[in-house]
C-alpha cells in the first residue's frame, strides 16, 4: 500500500507538534516493558556484567533476545538488560552477520525500523525528498 503525500510542505508548528508527538509515543512505549524490566532484573549488563545506578541507570537498555520488540511477555523471558554500548554491539553484530532482516517482525528488512520511529520522518514532513526513482 503506498502513501499520498500532500504536495505542500505542512507549516512550522505542525513539524514541531509531529515530531513532539513521535517522541513522547516512543517514550511511553519503551518505558511500558522497561519499567518492568528494571523491576524484575538487577541493574547489571547482561554482556560486560558492569553494574548501574542512580543517573547511570539510563544507560542500561532493555534487549528483545528475539529481536521482536512486540513479544513481551510478563515475565520478562525475552529480556534482558545491557549498557547502550553493548545493546549496540550486539544489533550492529547482527547486521554485519546478515541477520538484519530478522530485527523486524516477520522478518521484513524493507520495513522502517521500530528502534528508530523517525527513520522515515524525512519523507513524510519533505515530500519531494522520497519520490519513486524510476518505478
Amino acid at each position: 500500500m503506498r502513501h499520498t503525500v500532500k504536495s505542500s510542505n505542512p507549516d512550522p508548528k505542525e513539524k514541531a507538534r509531529l515530531l513532539a508527538q513521535l517522541r513522547h509515543d516512543h517514550e511511553v512505549r519503551l518505558a511500558g516493558y522497561r519499567d518492568r524490566a528494571l523491576k524484575l532484573f538487577p541493574h547489571i549488563c547482561g554482556m560486560c556484567r558492569r553494574e548501574f545506578s542512580g543517573k547511570r541507570l539510563r544507560e542500561l537498555t532493555v534487549h528483545h533476545k528475539d529481536h521482536n520488540w512486540k513479544n513481551n511477555p510478563p515475565d520478562g523471558s525475552n529480556w534482558e538488560l545491557l549498557c547502550i554500548y553493548c545493546h549496540e554491539n550486539e544489533h550492529a553484530e547482527q547486521y554485519n552477520t546478515g541477520q538484519h532482516d530478522t530485527l523486524t517482525p516477520g522478518g521484513n528488512s524493507s520495513a522502517p525500523s521500530i528502534a528508530n520511529p523517525f527513520d522515515q520522518l524525512g519523507s513524510l514532513l519533505d515530500p519531494g525528498k522520497d519520490k519513486d526513482a524510476g518505478s
